[in-house]
């Protein structure tokens, strides 16, 4: 434990476990925002990797609490659009590529 003098004079108690948790919300909140970039650049290219690695990360950061839940929603929402899109692209063309040339 250690403690810090905060402005006015008050007194402030750090201890390991506080910036252990402030640590694993950072990280929670980094996997959310990852997510949702995923999943996002995932509906354009690589959607057959980033559409599952959203799922996960998003999942992950409901799971750890994040508080960007909204965002961590998204992500999983665009993974799972994701593997959409590449279900119908392999339904339609046989590939799991994009053809605009019909």
């Amino acid at each position: 434990m250690s403690t810090v003098l905060l402005r006015k004079g008050r007194t402030r108690v750090d201890d390991a476990d506080t910036a252990d948790a402030a640590d694993a919300a950072d990280a929670a909140d980094d996997m959310a925002v990852a997510s949702f970039i995923m999943g996002l650049v995932g509906l354009l290219v690589f959607n057959i990797v980033l559409g599952p690695c959203a799922l996960v990360l998003g999942g992950l950061a409901l799971a750890r609490g994040t508080t960007r839940r909204g965002r961590a929603l998204l992500g999983t929402a665009l993974g799972a659009a994701d593997l959409i899109v590449l279900a119908v692209l392999v339904t339609a063309n046989g590939t799991v590529s994009w053809n605009f040339t019909g």
